[in-house]
């Protein structure tokens, strides 16, 4: 990217891509973007845009779009972002003041009154440990329904059973949902929280023991049954 810096040294545009341009009544080719030097180009006032701040983790954090510096001395404009934590617990949605004043809410409608849907239910934005938890348990719905065939075979035949290697192992899948579904109750903050995701590590940087989240008992014992 390049960024085009007025006489006062702010910015003026934050060029994207190659385009024609006219600075100071001079039509410009876009070929120049890719031409010319960058001396040449911070001579017409086109200064090159380094994207070196830091972003937050999407899993956990929103990143805001990128405020733009220039720096005189360093001939270039940099980048920095605001990092916002995303919310750990449900949030039971309340209209705004800001949005009654601007005609969004019913009438009648006061600040902190909560949003309801169209059947009246309030209106609920999950938290990074709802999500979680909604996702551990799709998690160990997919590792169980595997075996779903074992258990039509019964339905169908008297005389089948269920292995007990698949009854252990689907009720350790069980155990490891409810787990994680309790360390992730447990996190008392954001701090908590992110470290479910993080593996355990040696000195050089191999994996001892795999993140909370997604340690789950091994289907070796079970490998011929699953379908």
């Amino acid at each position: 990217m390049w960024a085009l810096i007025n006489n006062d040294n702010s910015i003026a545009e934050i060029i994207r891509f190659p385009r024609n341009i006219t600075i100071n009544d001079v039509q410009h080719s876009r070929r120049i973007f890719t031409a010319w030097s960058w001396a040449e180009l911070n001579a017409i006032g086109i200064y090159q845009v380094i994207d070196n701040g830091q972003k937050g983790n999407d899993k956990f954090e929103y990143t805001s779009q990128p405020t733009y510096t220039f720096n005189a001395d360093d001939n270039n404009v940099t980048t920095s972002y605001t990092i916002t934590e995303k919310v750990l617990d449900d949030v039971n949605e309340v209209w705004s003041q800001e949005e009654i004043d601007a005609g969004q809410a019913p009438d009648g409608t006061s600040a902190n009154d909560p949003k309801l849907d169209i059947e009246g239910n309030q209106i609920v934005t999950k938290g990074l440990k709802t999500l979680a938890k909604e996702q551990a348990k799709k998690t160990a719905h997919t590792l169980i329904k595997r075996f779903g065939w074992l258990v039509q075979r019964v339905t169908m035949d008297s005389n089948a059973t269920i292995p007990s290697a698949v009854t252990t192992y689907c009720a350790a899948i069980r155990t490891d949902c409810g787990d994680i579904c309790t360390a992730i109750d447990n996190a008392s903050d954001m701090t908590a929280f992110k470290a479910l995701y993080a593996d355990t590590l040696d000195s050089d940087g191999n994996v001892t023991q795999v993140n909370r989240i997604n340690r789950w008992t091994s289907d070796s014992t079970v490998q011929e049954y699953i379908r």
